[in-house]
């Protein structure tokens, strides 16, 4: 009996190892024909895909020079930008600066001007109108002793019968 179960078990490990050696070429055989068809598409991929791929390189190729005059022209138009910018702020500063000066000096002038102008007044005030205040009443002083010596006493009076005020009389 022992023989038996042995010659079943060698049978039956035989058959297990056959089995597994007819899984193994049915995989080799798929995979066989996998790897062909992989191939195939690899070789189709690189006809199709390699022109274009070499187009890209030859455009990137062409365009790397026209990019980089591109960057350097940019990079020279901002510094010139930029320099344009620092004189045209250094010029409106200037220039501000130098509007509000002539402004403070105009006010100045114009202060300067009004003093004067007040002085002036003030000067004219004193030298001209009061002299001739004092000499229209000295005038009229003497007229009205003329009027009364040689009048015998009577005045003349305005249309209301008052007289004329000093003030009225400067010109």
């Amino acid at each position: 009996m022992d023989d038996t179960w042995l010659k079943v078990f060698v049978a039956v490990t035989s058959g297990a190892v056959l089995l597994q050696a007819c899984i193994l070429v049915a995989l080799y055989l798929a995979v066989r024909k996998s790897t062909a068809k992989m191939e195939s598409l690899a070789d189709e991929v690189k006809s199709k895909a390699l022109p274009t791929m070499d187009t890209v390189h030859a455009f990137i190729a062409d365009a790397r020079p026209k990019l980089d005059a591109i960057t350097v022209n940019v990079h020279e138009s901002s510094n010139l930008v930029r320099n344009q910018l620092a004189r045209i702020d250094a010029t409106l500063t200037d220039t501000l600066d130098r509007t509000r000066l002539q402004v403070i000096r105009a006010d100045e002038l114009l202060n300067r001007t009004m003093d004067k102008v007040e002085e002036t007044s003030e000067m004219v005030h004193k030298t001209v109108v009061s002299p001739l205040r004092q000499v229209n009443g000295l005038m009229s002083a003497i007229s009205t002793g003329v009027e009364v010596f040689l009048g015998g006493g009577r005045r003349k009076h305005g249309k209301n019968g008052m007289g004329v005020p000093q003030d009225e009389m400067f010109i």
